[in-house]
């Protein structure tokens, strides 16, 4: 076994984790359907947290060039990891489990989409890291792509009142970076 393959492992455990809690929250949802006021939105922030979960396990293939692995090159992708599974775990909440009681997926979203963007906010600081000392890509570019998901992930934060709009830029962002990345 390759050290890519053994860290790999860890990986693999953190990130299906977090696409197995998203698929989980989805489900409760709709089986509460009936007090559940659905919003596009929220189900685009989710979708968007998802692209980025596969999108990390995809280009983790890209590290199995990587020869000497050092514990500060795998603690880095572990947290990249933590975080992005800190972004599913608030991209949607569950409905309380009593029947009383409307659940606002739009409310919902505007305030714990603050934690999920605080955890994606994280997550595009392991970008530069990865891409420049793993990757050993250009500086300006692997600085400058998750800029703009930092900038738009502060904006989620401090203005949430426009999450609509912040989950329509961040879905064509995360589309983007899936088009430069794949």
């Amino acid at each position: 076994m390759t050290q890519h393959e053994y860290i790999s492992i860890a990986i693999a455990i953190i990130l299906g984790l977090a696409i197995t809690r998203l698929l989980h929250t989805m489900a409760m949802l709709i089986r509460a359907h009936e007090r559940v006021v659905f919003h596009w939105s929220s189900a685009l922030w989710a979708l968007s947290v998802s692209v980025y979960i596969l999108q990390f396990w995809w280009v983790g293939w890209g590290l199995r060039s990587v020869e000497e692995w050092t514990f500060q090159n795998f603690m880095v992708l572990v947290f990249g990891c933590t975080v992005l599974y800190g972004a599913a775990e608030m991209a949607l909440s569950e409905p309380s489990s009593s029947n009383e009681g409307v659940y606002d997926m739009l409310q919902q979203s505007t305030q714990l989409g603050r934690l999920s963007a605080l955890s994606m906010l994280l997550y595009f600081m392991v970008g530069p890291y990865v891409n420049i000392v793993m990757y050993d890509n250009a500086l300006l570019p692997s600085i400058a792509v998750p800029l703009v998901g930092i900038v738009l992930m502060l904006l989620l934060i401090f203005i949430p009142s426009r999450f609509r709009i912040w989950s329509v830029l961040f879905a064509c962002y995360s589309l983007a970076v899936v088009v430069v990345t794949v």
